[in-house]
């Protein structure tokens, strides 16, 4: 069986299920080796008790009968088996079968006997033939051994004892594990539910229903997968209809000039033009459409390498108030012919840290729509200010102003506030997005402000080198 193409729930059950027999296996036989031992000393402790007690009824000099009558009587009324003899060398005489005493007690044992200590012994006795748990406890009157008490308890009640205990732990077991599989199967399927409903939507998204939410359930990690799951549904879904709604702004913005081409092209083909003149008029409607469709294309390509960060930066230091000069100089035939008035006001200070291609494209955009929509005799003014680790452009126009309920959409994609005059005007849609993306990669931050008929003010923000 290949657990790796096991289901999840089969893999929690293989795992918990191998948890609980591992513990329990290894809590039968921990708390076997630990009965056994406490119940061990247990009775060791109880037999040197009981020797205690009868031998403090000993008053020394030679045992009397009385003494080993009351110890007889004690006998009979208690599970150990108990003796006492005048000399450990008359053993065998107190016991119903031959036996040598030095089986049961050596040298050693008698000198720790007249020394006053109790000896304690454990394990296979030859001469009684089975495995017993003993207490000898000397009778001494000075220096001298009078007599001993022997006390002996065969272990294999011991052994009773644990069988009864492990048909108790299997019995208890055996209902724990009963009681697990009911509980455990209900917890497993109450974890695996969500993770089964995610796996379905993950499947509906997939095949492009992004409407697709789970039920989240909880604050654990599970719960916090399922937030997780219902954002990336959301962000899906909101992506797509953006692509939808881009997919559908492109056709419509390629649809226009491509129509103009092909009914004036059609017109030149069949021969409806009859001058020179109106074949010359249509040329140059086909020439100004071709170059309309030509920058919403380029548009479009750099628009789309913005969004899919794949557009790198040579970043550099620039001095902005030179660069701004050598820009303003490729403006000044239009600026004549429009006779538009430019005004220009920069601080030298300010460097900053950019891409001198993309800085460009940013400043070409601002200042083309304020020199498109400002009317002749008007005014465009460029200053730039250097202020705490930033500075900032203004281009301000006396142009014809955009209404408030525009500005905060006039860097979406395609947005514009009078489609028709933008469109004639050769605007593609594109620029205010294209400069937005590059301000963020510059670290900047665009802002306009404008009056209808007064004018329109850009700002944008960058942040400076820090000079030691």
């Amino acid at each position: 069986m290949n657990i790796f193409k096991l289901n999840l729930a089969t893999k929690i059950w293989i795992t918990v299920a191998t948890t609980v027999i591992v513990s329990l296996v290894f809590a039968y036989l921990l708390s076997q080796y630990f009965y056994e031992k406490l119940y061990v000393a247990h009775v060791k402790e109880n037999l040197l008790t009981q020797a205690e007690l009868l031998a403090s009824d000993y008053k020394g000099g030679p045992l009397s009968e009385e003494f080993k009558e009351k110890t007889e009587w004690y006998n009979t009324k208690n599970s150990a088996e108990i003796f006492v003899v005048n000399n450990p060398r008359e053993l065998s005489a107190c016991l119903p079968f031959d036996i040598d005493y030095k089986t049961l007690i050596s040298e050693e044992e008698r000198q720790n006997l007249l020394n006053g200590k109790a000896i304690e012994k454990q394990g296979y006795e030859e001469r009684f033939d089975r495995t017993i748990l003993a207490v000898i406890y000397p009778l001494l009157d000075g220096d001298r051994l009078e007599g001993i008490i022997y006390l002996y308890l065969p272990l294999a009640s011991i052994a009773e004892l644990m069988n009864d205990f492990t048909t108790f732990w299997l019995i208890s077991a055996f209902l724990f594990i009963i009681v697990f599989l009911f509980i455990g199967t209900h917890w497993i399927n109450r974890l695996i539910k969500p993770l089964k409903e995610m796996k379905n939507a993950a499947y509906l998204v997939s095949k492009g229903d992004f409407n697709t939410r789970v039920e989240t359930q909880g604050n654990d990690e599970i719960g916090s997968l399922a937030i997780a799951f219902n954002q990336m549904s959301e962000a899906i879904q909101r992506e797509d209809e953006r692509k939808r709604e881009f997919l559908a702004d492109i056709s419509h913005e390629l649809r226009t000039p491509l129509s103009y081409i092909k009914g004036y092209t059609q017109a030149l083909i069949d021969g409806i033009v009859k001058t020179p003149e109106d074949e010359r008029k249509y040329l140059n409607l086909v020439a100004k459409e071709t170059l309309h469709l030509q920058q919403l294309v380029q548009d479009l390509l750099d628009l789309s390498k913005l969004e899919s960060k794949q557009f790198e930066m040579e970043a550099q230091p620039i001095a902005l108030a030179q660069f701004i000069e050598e820009l303003l100089e490729k403006y000044q035939v239009k600026l004549l012919e429009k006779r538009i008035q430019l005004k220009v006001e920069l601080d030298p200070e300010p460097i900053i840290y950019g891409d001198e291609l993309r800085l460009e494209q940013v400043l070409q955009n601002v200042i083309e729509n304020s020199i498109r929509y400002t009317s002749e005799n008007g005014t465009i003014t460029v200053c730039l200010t250097g202020m705490k680790n930033q500075c900032q452009i203004m281009i301000e126009d006396t142009g014809i102003g955009i209404a408030k309920e525009h500005l905060s959409k006039l860097t979406e994609r395609f947005y514009r506030v009078n489609k028709a005059r933008s469109r004639n005007d050769g605007g593609s849609g594109l620029g205010l997005s294209i400069v937005k993306k590059l301000m963020d990669m510059h670290r900047g931050n665009i802002h306009i402000e404008s009056i209808v008929n007064k004018g329109t003010k850009v700002f944008l923000q960058f942040p400076t080198i820090n000079e030691e």
